[in-house]
């Protein structure tokens, strides 16, 4: 039986995303998560490039579903859960002679990236890679997909990073932020030509579907979420407050020698920390990494949250790096509190005997639950 109306609501939040979107972006599908998002990108590059390979860059996060998972390089995630899809290459994050020696192959449907690197460490990309990358995909015949899941709906400053960096990908994936964190929702916008690759006809109509996909719950959210962001300008708070809070720390912590640098890009922050040279210090820090390679970060985030109320979270594929990702209706005295929390725990780190000493407790009952 076919279905004999659209979801008014899902119209009306497709109609926003891709007014918002641009660059031929003119088609919205429906999912319920960021990992479904990706899986649907997979079998919409295949349908409409007639190829089986994918690209995908190192230390990229893009689900822990079968073929997101496919896209990642880290053996932590991948253990235990093979074979994974076959015809899936990585290359090195931010690398373009790797990357076209891998596209003039021309056997890869394409190539999905996160224009910057959450989970890999808020890596933040040199301005001409992205634009590279779109072109050599274009020569190619590969589609260039990003998965905004992190970084899109303005956390960047942009509604999507793309674009800050000025290009546009055939697909972008959206989760999460979407229906501002309370609902599951997650949407892929495309071309007309992409998804016409797809439903084709009248009698491929149903090869892709999701139950819940257009539920009136998560369209309501996403509704609801576009008018705050941007009835509020919610973008323009993020680009600024981020600036702001990219200096503020890097003040803060610039007498820390464990702190490598602060990096970013709107109100998606790292800051990352590297082995000190004094040795007392040196000799802790690496007896926690011994211990596991996330055990420092993890302190840092129990201490964070246990003694200031902050939340932070360490990065997934990169435990040296601590990932600040405030709200959007975060405001400058938050910043301020969270900038003092921080420094306060760093200054116990490099200072406080005590710091390590708890620290190992915390460590030990960790590793023996």
């Amino acid at each position: 039986m076919l279905q004999s109306h659209v979801p008014e609501l899902a119209a009306e939040l497709a109609h926003r995303l891709v007014a918002r979107a641009g660059g031929g972006l003119e088609r919205v599908y429906f999912t319920n998560s960021g990992s479904e998002g990706v899986e649907t990108a997979i079998k919409f590059a295949r349908a409409h490039t007639r190829r089986a390979g994918l690209l995908y860059a190192e230390g990229g996060f893009h689900g822990l579903t079968c073929g997101a998972l496919s896209l990642m390089s880290d053996a932590y995630w991948r253990e235990g859960f093979g074979p994974l899809l076959a015809g899936t290459q990585a290359v090195p994050f931010g690398d373009i002679a790797a990357l076209e020696k891998q596209l003039a192959r021309k056997q890869f449907a394409a190539f999905i990236v996160e224009p910057i690197q959450a989970e890999g460490g808020v890596r933040v990309p040199s301005p001409e890679y992205l634009k590279a990358a779109q072109a050599l995909c274009r020569r190619y015949g590969t589609l260039f997909v990003l998965d905004e899941v992190q970084t899109g709906m303005w956390r960047t400053g942009t509604f999507l990073a793309a674009h800050g960096f000025g290009v546009e990908p055939d697909m972008v994936v959206l989760a999460k932020a979407l229906s501002g964190g309370l609902v599951p929702v997650g949407a892929v916008l495309s071309t007309a030509a992409v998804s016409g690759s797809v439903f084709n006809s009248m009698q491929r109509a149903f090869v892709h579907a999701s139950t819940f996909g257009e539920n009136a719950l998560a369209m309501r959210a996403g509704l609801a979420t576009m008018d705050v962001l941007e009835g509020e300008s919610l973008g323009a708070r993020a680009a600024t407050l981020g600036a702001l809070l990219r200096r503020h720390l890097s003040d803060a912590l610039a007498p820390y020698e464990m702190v490598k640098c602060v990096r970013g890009a709107g109100l998606l922050c790292g800051i990352e920390f590297t082995t000190p040279e004094t040795l007392r210090l040196r000799v802790a820090f690496e007896a926690f990494r011994r211990i596991h390679p996330g055990m420092f970060g993890q302190v840092l985030v129990m201490r964070l949250f246990r003694d200031h109320d902050m939340l932070t979270q360490i990065c997934g594929n990169n435990f040296m790096v601590l990932k600040v990702a405030p709200p959007l209706v975060t405001g400058e005295r938050h910043l301020e509190q969270f900038v003092a929390a921080v420094r306060n725990v760093v200054d116990l780190a490099h200072n406080s005997a005590g710091f390590w000493g708890e620290a190992l407790g915390l460590a030990w009952r960790a590793v023996n639950l």
